[in-house]
């Protein structure tokens, strides 16, 4: 029974993969007739990658406005290169535009494989409708939006989110040198990946702290010790107990053993940084880190829209409201920060108020803009999505679910500006920690994705525009 099961998942991936292919090929073909020369930030990207494609590696041939590594120009030579030897195609056709870009959808059925993975390794397998929910999760996240729309251009998000699911995969199976050198791939697509990294490691290191904080608590019951009482009670127990923990030499090395090759994977990364003199290669003025703590609300306020199903229902605002007038004076305090975070710390940067092609700039234009107040109406959603997230979260250990907000407050508030794609990484990470949700929030997250994803291709493909000052064609994107 257990292997006809098995024998069936593979079936249902297997399609589920194929079709997801064939539909991506269609739109590629689409994307690849529309748009012929390189567009956004592909302008930067693709002739970059096409100087290493003639084997031109100086540093003199290196365009000053990428602010990223050259994993994504390197891996594509890795990869269209040995074409021209093997079917004997000319440079020209293995450099062009078209090969480049397919390489993002190459890795677009690496990342749904290992979405499929990580999705049979951190679920439990206890039923057979949990091989529904596993394939349906990993064609949803596979199609998620703002991802999928990425790889039919020549950005880093496709290569971005392959090498930092394959290194947190290894995490999860203990291999952790080979975590951690996917890890350095990724840093390689993008330097703020290095955050995931460093996620891999707080991965393991909750682990251990779970064992130990069990022990604990078993102990405790044991020797019938009284109860701490008071408002912060399981915070001062989780904090003595850290403590405890750290303080013990044995506890330390073993962690350090455990971790050391993302410690090293850090310390190449400070190198890099010193050697550097910063973490963005190039156009280092318009990207500058700062402290904008909203970027956090709108991660929440993101994370709210696309998971809805899961988020959102009339019993889950019930349960925030009954612990908002339970906790009223924690929920009115957490108020107050929001709002001063909100006024003190929310920043527009250039880009997003000067470029009118990103949904961003649209957001921001008529949602923030509009009306002052507005900025400060929101704080009540965010605070509700914020609950909603964590709470969504509460099958994992609170270290683990430390080491997650950990992460991606340090992803996400140092960046000025406002982009969705920034936030792909710590929603994917997000989703897949969830419980696997029933079929039908499944199958309604999913019909809202495939139409979303219609509108986006749409819009980008058939509803151009140009600016008053040039003959180019713009398009609407994330």
């Amino acid at each position: 029974m257990g292997a006809g099961m098995a024998q069936l998942e593979g079936y249902y991936f297997s399609a589920a993969l194929s079709c997801t292919f064939l539909v991506s090929c269609l739109l590629f073909s689409a994307f690849s007739r529309a748009l012929r020369e390189p567009y956004m930030d592909e302008i930067f990207h693709l002739p970059q990658a096409q100087r290493y494609c003639e084997g031109h590696f100086s540093l003199s041939q290196w365009d000053p406005m990428i602010t990223t590594l050259p994993g994504l120009y390197l891996l594509s030579v890795g990869v269209v290169k040995p074409a021209s030897w093997i079917f004997g195609w000319s440079e020209h056709v293995v450099c062009s535009i078209g090969m480049l870009r397919f390489v993002n959808l190459l890795f677009s059925v690496g990342n749904f494989y290992l979405l499929y993975l990580l999705f049979r390794k951190v679920q439990p397998r206890h039923k057979a409708a949990s091989s529904v929910q596993r394939i349906l999760s990993t064609l949803t996240l596979a199609v998620f939006p703002t991802l999928y729309f990425f790889n039919f251009l020549y950005y880093t998000e496709a290569g971005s989110m392959f090498f930092t699911l394959f290194a947190y995969l290894m995490c999860l199976y203990g291999n952790h040198k080979t975590s951690a050198l996917l890890g350095f791939c990724g840093f390689m697509f993008r330097q703020t990946n290095i955050i995931w990294a460093v996620f891999c490691a707080g991965n393991v290191i909750a682990q251990k702290l779970t064992e130990a904080w069990k022990t604990e608590l078993q102990k405790k019951k044991e020797e019938r010790l009284p109860p701490i009482k008071g408002p912060f009670s399981e915070f001062r127990k989780i904090l003595q107990f850290l403590l405890a923990y750290s303080m013990s030499f044995k506890n330390l090395s073993m962690l350090f053993l455990l971790t050391w090759p993302y410690i090293l994977l850090m310390f190449l990364f400070c190198v890099f940084v010193v050697v550097n003199g910063g973490i963005v290669i190039g156009d280092r003025s318009s990207h500058e880190a700062c402290l904008h703590f909203p970027q956090l609300f709108y991660f929440f306020s993101f994370t709210l829209f696309f998971s809805f199903p899961h988020l959102l229902s009339p019993s889950k605002i019930r349960a925030f409201l009954c612990l908002v007038w339970k906790r009223r004076i924690q929920f009115f305090v957490i108020t107050l920060v929001s709002l001063f975070l909100v006024w003190k710390f929310t920043y527009a940067h250039k880009y997003l108020l000067a470029d009118n092609r990103h949904y961003t700039f649209y957001v921001w234009k008529r949602v923030f803009q509009r009306y002052e107040v507005v900025k400060y109406l929101l704080v009540p959603i965010y605070i509700f999505a914020g609950w909603s997230i964590a709470d969504s979260l509460k099958s994992k250990s609170i270290f683990w679910n430390l080491m997650f907000f950990i992460c991606l407050f340090t992803v996400t508030v140092p960046q000025k500006l406002l982009e969705f794609r920034y936030f792909i990484l710590p929603y994917v990470i997000y989703r897949l920690n969830i419980p696997l949700p029933p079929i039908s929030r499944l199958v309604c997250e999913l019909g809202c994705y495939a139409i979303v994803n219609f509108l986006t291709f749409y819009i980008f493909l058939n509803k151009t525009f140009q600016w008053p000052n040039s003959q180019d064609i713009q398009r609407f994107m994330w």
